[in-house]
């Protein structure tokens, strides 16, 4: 079975995840068939981003989202877009939608929320 999960990317105490479709026996951080978008916690507010078309997809073909992705999407919209897809309004009018609706939010300020570790001298 597919699974929408996160795999970690970033130095070491400063992860930063992708978003991808993987089957569900192979490693966090092993094998994947697509990436679908990044998520960064440490900006001001927390970066959330992915392409809405292929997510939808994924999900409308019965890929699963781990729990941690299903609260994300939760947060984008992107569970009640999938609903309505059911329902059926087309894909491209939903990902228009969630477009216009991350232009209309306001802008994600780069810097990081956390210090990069230190780095100790020998």
């Amino acid at each position: 079975m597919v699974r929408i999960r996160l795999r970690r990317v970033g130095q070491k105490g400063q992860p930063i995840y992708r978003i991808v479709a993987a089957d569900q026996r192979t490693k966090r951080d092993g094998r994947y068939i697509e990436i679908l978008g990044h998520y960064n916690p440490r900006t001001d507010p927390e970066t959330i981003e992915f392409q809405e078309d292929r997510m939808l997809h994924w999900l409308n073909v019965g890929a699963q989202p781990s729990e941690s992705v299903a609260i994300l999407l939760r947060k984008a919209g992107t569970l009640e877009r999938f609903e309505r897809l059911r329902k059926g309004e087309s894909i491209e009018a939903l990902a228009a939608e969630a477009v216009a609706k991350k232009e209309a939010a306001g802008p994600i300020n780069a810097k990081t929320r956390f210090m990069a570790p230190i780095k100790k001298e020998a």
